[in-house]
């Protein structure tokens, strides 16, 4: 696995999910729940690859 992606993929995401975080009150209620989900599924990603390289 290359590294360089997963390092850039990792901080992006949690990038993203500090975002989301910080402008929770701004973003439209019907969006919310999308966003969130989107944000957690790809935090979780992260880990895994980040476990995965580690253990490969």
């Amino acid at each position: 696995m290359n590294t360089e992606n997963l390092a850039i993929y990792v901080v992006l995401v949690l990038c993203l999910g500090a975002v989301l975080i910080m402008t929770k009150d701004r973003v439209p209620p019907q969006f919310k729940r999308g966003m969130a989900l989107t944000a957690v599924i790809m935090i979780l990603f992260a880990f895994i690859f980040v476990i995965y390289s580690l253990l490969a």
